[in-house]
């Protein structure tokens, strides 16, 4: 017999006799002979479909992070008086960016698939913002980068009239770069995030976060290797800031997931190179404050903190990856969820909580 919302409508039914009802209620009470089924696996394999991502869309987020926290830093150096710093954090930008986009066209196999994404503007799409933010990043960060090539070059630039244009839209593009550089470090996180893959997904709150202290990280780093140590204080500064946000934002995403999400995280091959990115973090960023003026360890010190920023995203990269091949990792957090909101009382509101 079924059931529904509206038997308290129905007049009430005489309770059956005889030979058939007795043979009712004795069935009532029989055992079942099977177990109630308990729902693992799509029959062993994956419920949700893995991107098809490779080392091309890993370069392209480390190397947008590097050229986001290389156009915050350069703003830094101009504020500092520190020229040489504010020169190099723009030619990297510029590098970054440019290397970052070549990766990014690759991966998506022909270069009017990247011109595609910019016919429309959609802000509830990281995917469409992020293809803009790029766009806008890099055509800023080229007019700097050409300022400095010009000022290197001792203004020999076959330039002419343009020369004028270009030096009067420096500050303008300095200002345009250091507005985009967060977002441009930053949007990767909540694009992955705003997947269906499990790990990423349950990282959504803490991805940004990581992500920009990772940039920090990349962008102070490479100032330390190509920069004199006189003037990579600004840099030394954000190194250690870098360090501490990144390990403290790392350490609370995997606190909040379910342990079943955050597994990806800590085991395998990338729980190896994210432990590894850790280890490069604090030893980078403790020898670029202590012995940051120096030469030798400064450069080395930059070097690490460089390796650090590419193992996390990397490590972040193959994680979510993994998490989506492995039903597990999306059926036991669910289960988890929905047996929370049962024991709230939450039966009501979808099919999956109806008890």
């Amino acid at each position: 017999m079924t059931t529904s919302e509206h038997d308290h409508h129905r007049p009430p039914e005489p309770p059956r006799s005889g030979r058939r009802g007795r043979k009712a209620a004795e069935g009532a009470r029989e055992i079942p002979m099977v177990e109630k089924p308990e729902f693992s696996s799509y029959y062993g394999r994956a419920v949700v479909k893995a991107p098809p991502w490779g080392d091309e869309i890993g370069a392209y987020l480390f190397l947008g992070g590097l050229a986001g926290g290389s156009s915050l830093l350069s703003l830094g150096a101009q504020l500092t008086g520190s020229r040489i710093l504010q020169r190099n954090a723009r030619l990297t930008a510029l590098g970054a960016v440019g290397l970052g986009t070549v990766a990014l066209i690759h991966d998506l196999g022909r270069p009017e698939r990247f011109l595609y994404m910019l016919r429309t503007f959609k802000i509830t799409s990281p995917m469409s913002v992020g293809s803009w933010v790029l766009t806008s990043f890099s055509t800023g960060a080229g007019v700097t980068a050409a300022v400095e090539v010009d000022r290197l070059t001792g203004h020999r630039l076959p330039l002419g009239p343009l020369r004028r244009v270009l030096h009067a839209l420096e500050g303008p593009a300095e200002a345009q770069t250091a507005l985009l550089g967060a977002p441009l470090s930053s949007y990767t996180g909540p694009l992955l995030s705003n997947t269906a893959v499990p790990t990423w997904n349950a990282a959504r709150d803490e991805l940004p976060f990581v992500f920009v202290s990772s940039a920090a990280l990349a962008a102070s780093g490479a100032a330390l290797v190509f920069t004199p140590v006189r003037e990579t204080q600004p840099a030394r500064a954000l190194a250690a800031i870098a360090a501490v946000g990144d390990v403290v934002s790392m350490k609370l995403m995997k606190k909040r997931m379910h342990p079943v999400e955050a597994e990806p995280l800590k085991t395998g091959g990338p729980g190896t190179l994210l432990k590894w990115a850790e280890r490069l973090a604090v030893s980078g960023a403790v020898g670029a404050v202590v012995f940051g003026g120096h030469r030798a360890p400064a450069v080395a010190s930059g070097a690490l903190m460089l390796g650090a920023s590419a193992l996390t995203r990397i490590g972040i990269l193959r994680a979510g990856l993994a998490s989506a091949r492995d039903p597990r990792h999306t059926i036991e957090p669910q289960k988890a969820r929905l047996e929370a909101r049962r024991a709230q009382g939450v039966v009501h509101d979808s099919i999956t909580t109806a008890g």
